[in-house]
């Protein structure tokens, strides 16, 4: 009475197979969605992408150690930029001070202003006080 074979192995097999797909399927699916919301995330904040990646930039820059040949390579290159930048800083800080300049904001005449204001101020408060005081001798 020979009961009919029944091999375990061939069974797993099917369900395996179909674990590993299932499982290759959802990691494809959660794949896209990641894709999808960095393509949204990307397009509703590029500023903040790009500064960012130039964080990690700089980060990976101090990080990663220099070789003697970026050195020659890629010096003469960084000294210009870092030229150029710091010249583009100053012409636009000097252009900035002189707009401000134009339009009567420097600092002398942020203190005339304040002065005027405190004179302002004093002036108010001692016709309020002269007039409570006139205000009540009239009592």
């Amino acid at each position: 009475m020979n009961a009919p074979s029944t091999d375990k192995s061939s069974a797993a097999k099917p369900t395996a197979r179909a674990a590993a797909e299932k499982a290759i399927e959802t990691t494809r699916d959660t794949a896209r969605e990641a894709a999808r919301r960095t393509a949204e995330g990307i397009e509703a904040n590029p500023l903040a992408v790009l500064i960012g990646g130039v964080a990690i930039g700089v980060l990976a820059g101090a990080v990663i150690p220099r070789t003697e040949q970026e050195g020659k390579l890629l010096g003469p290159v960084g000294k210009r930029l870092n030229d150029t930048a710091t010249g583009a800083a100053q012409a636009a800080r000097d252009a900035g001070k002189a707009e401000l300049d134009a339009l009567g904001l420097n600092r002398d005449a942020a203190r005339d202003q304040v002065g005027k204001l405190i004179d302002g101020v004093v002036k108010a408060l001692s016709s309020a006080g002269a007039a409570a005081t006139a205000k009540a001798s009239n009592k």
